[in-house]
């Protein structure tokens, strides 16, 4: 009953497919292979990649006792016997899962064995080690990334992995229709391979029932680690740059993913963060988009967000009320504040109100004599509302003056 995934696994460092820039010739993991030594190291990255495989493959090859534990499902006991046996051993290599969640007391206890070498450590994580990873952790490791594998070193994975599947019969388009399905997970691709080739009635693996096991892609965007908030980014930055074409794109894998609640919500920050002034309708227009969108629901919303994002991509932009407050912010937080002016106090008799003047406007100062003649506002030319308002601006600055 072993997956597939397991009974194919390499255990030398030059059948690995992928990683080239940690396994291949002359780079840093195949030269501790070539020189007999091994370090503590965190391997990171998106799930399917290979970073088991290669703790694996770096054991075998070095001949090192090991011992393998999960930094949530095992307990301090289970740490304990591993210290132990390390000690009796004189040292053993620890591969341990998920070491993102290993708790204080399992780390106070691993610390003085990284320290002395009794335990060389070799970390698991899909969380990005620089953030989760606590940093007397981090201090005794080295951090390598795996990267996500490319289509073609899916497709020749698969390869090599038919010959393990008994009269299997599939071809190069099924291959490309895996391979395009996985988003560079290699164990997604080993898993639909497996399942399609038992599925089949004569294990014949083609487009027909690979379509009938899954037509939706494997995307890696999970809400706890650093890929979710990459494709999030990404949108706002492709939006902000007037990139239609990626906007779509990043907006479709947020569709894909069904998250709803963030393609709303990051939307909503755009449209004040990165179109503000230059175009103020497109805050109610959103928020019609939005409503529409969850009247609506999936699949049918896909339409009022694709909508909105063309609009909202293709709008001017202007930053330049998220600047003026940020500028006002730092000024509060710096301590430069000052009095209020003593006329616009509260019940104040020397208050002039501007709408008993022509034009609605008088001459009084507003903010405190130290902070007379600070502007906060710099108006952007992106737009004929912004020029407006930057028309009336200066002119009530020059009757100030």
């Amino acid at each position: 009953m072993r997956p597939l995934a397991d009974i194919v696994r390499p255990i030398k460092i030059e059948d690995i497919i992928g990683q080239k820039h940690l396994v291949g010739k002359g780079c840093v993991l195949y030269n501790l292979v070539k020189h007999k030594r091994i370090f503590s190291m965190i391997l990171y990255g998106p799930p399917g990649v290979g970073k088991t495989t290669l703790a694996y493959t770096l054991v075998s090859e070095l001949g090192c006792d090991y011992e393998v534990l999960n930094a949530v499902i095992n307990s301090k006991k289970d740490f304990d016997m591993v210290v132990d046996k390390a000690r009796n051993l004189g040292g053993l290599v620890l591969i341990m899962d998920e070491i993102h969640r290993l708790n204080k007391d399992k780390q106070d206890l691993l610390l003085p064995y990284l320290e002395n070498g009794i335990i060389t450590l070799i970390g698991m994580t899909t969380a990005n080690p620089y953030h989760a990873i606590n940093r007397a952790i981090r201090s005794r490791c080295q951090l390598f990334e795996l990267k996500p594998l490319a289509k073609e070193e899916i497709i020749l994975a698969l390869k090599r992995a038919s010959a393990s599947l008994d009269n299997i019969n599939i071809d190069e388009e099924a291959l490309e229709y895996i391979a395009g399905l996985a988003g560079g997970d290699l164990r997604y691709a080993y898993n639909l391979l497996e399942i399609a080739y038992y599925s089949s009635d004569d294990y014949n693996v083609d487009l027909d029932i690979l379509k009938k096991i899954s037509n939706k892609p494997n995307l890696y965007i999970d809400k706890n680690d650093d890929g979710y908030y990459d494709v999030i980014s990404a949108l706002q930055k492709s939006i902000r740059g007037s990139d239609v074409n990626a906007a779509l794109h990043y907006l479709a894998r947020l569709i894909v993913a069904e998250d709803l609640e963030i393609i709303f919500r990051r939307l909503s920050v755009i449209a004040y963060e990165d179109i503000g002034l230059a175009n103020p309708a497109i805050g109610p227009r959103l928020e019609a988009a939005i409503k529409a969108a969850e009247r609506t629901g999936l699949p049918e919303a896909r339409i009022p967000l694709a909508e909105i994002v063309i609009d909202m991509t293709l709008s001017p932009k202007s930053n330049s009320a998220e600047s003026a407050i940020d500028a006002a912010i730092n000024d509060v937080k710096m301590g430069n504040v000052g009095k209020v002016p003593s006329h616009i106090t509260t019940n104040s008799k020397d208050y002039k109100y501007p709408h008993n003047y022509k034009g609605g406007f008088v001459k009084q100062q507003y903010l405190p004599s130290e902070l007379k003649g600070r502007r906060y506002y710099n108006p952007k030319m992106t737009s004929k509302y912004e020029a407006t308002l930057k028309m009336r601006y200066d002119k009530i600055n020059k009757a100030m003056e």
